[in-house]
């Protein structure tokens, strides 16, 4: 199983973000059939979903080019997770309503956490981006405490991870590995933005799951 550098990242999210744009191209020639009706509608928040997805692996892209140039920090201040993960899903929901998922969260409403809130948002923001794409019917954001950790959860109902990517998603990989043809651009993301996240000698990593709360994938980003 290949290790892929950043250029090999950069080259195959490339490849990535045009079929977005195919997406983007053919749900709105699709749309000249169905003015004004509830499926237009739904076709519209399809297409911002594939135009935000699009831009937020541009944003990841950017942001990891910084990382590897040494420009990029944890800008680290106190954050509730209940007020954080209501902004995401009321960022997403339109998008979620229109593929008939429900999109949730659930925490207690006193859990705090330090962390960089701009970088942590990009990351929570590509995996809802990917898990309406493999989710059957639910979607949860959820966080609590872990040996340490602030942990940040993100769970679906699908089919779950590939057994390779269960193998390589963890802490240790510095690397992001080629896997079924899939660039896996939001996992080598969130891996390198919970690594710039440290304290008293314990470092941010990432985990992937499947079974959770949902039965399908999970995804959890652990802050220390």
């Amino acid at each position: 199983m290949a290790i892929m550098n950043f250029a090999d990242v950069m080259a195959s999210s490339i490849h990535d973000m045009k079929n977005s744009l195919w997406m983007v191209i053919n749900t709105l020639e699709s749309l000249d059939d169905v003015p004004g009706t509830e499926l237009g509608r739904d076709q519209l928040c399809l297409l911002r979903q594939e135009a935000k997805r699009l831009n937020t692996n541009l944003i990841e892209l950017l942001t990891l080019y910084k990382m590897e140039n040494g420009r990029v920090s944890a800008d680290v201040r106190e954050s509730y997770l209940s007020e954080f993960f209501e902004e995401r899903v009321l960022e997403n929901e339109a998008s979620a309503r229109a593929l008939g998922i429900a999109l949730d969260w659930e925490c207690d409403p006193d859990l705090h956490g330090f962390f960089d809130e701009g970088l942590v948002m990009g990351v929570v923001n590509s995996l809802i981006g990917n898990g309406l794409r493999y989710a059957r019917s639910r979607l949860m954001l959820s966080g609590g405490e872990e040996d340490g950790f602030l942990a940040i959860r993100v769970e679906d109902d699908g089919e779950g991870f590939p057994e390779a990517m269960l193998d390589s998603g963890d802490a240790a990989g510095q690397g992001i590995e080629w896997l079924q043809g899939r660039t896996h651009l939001g996992i080598y993301f969130a891996r390198m933005v919970a690594g710039l996240h440290s304290n008293k000698g314990l470092k941010g990593r990432i985990h992937i799951g499947n079974g959770g709360s949902l039965g399908g994938g999970s995804f959890t980003i652990l802050l220390p």
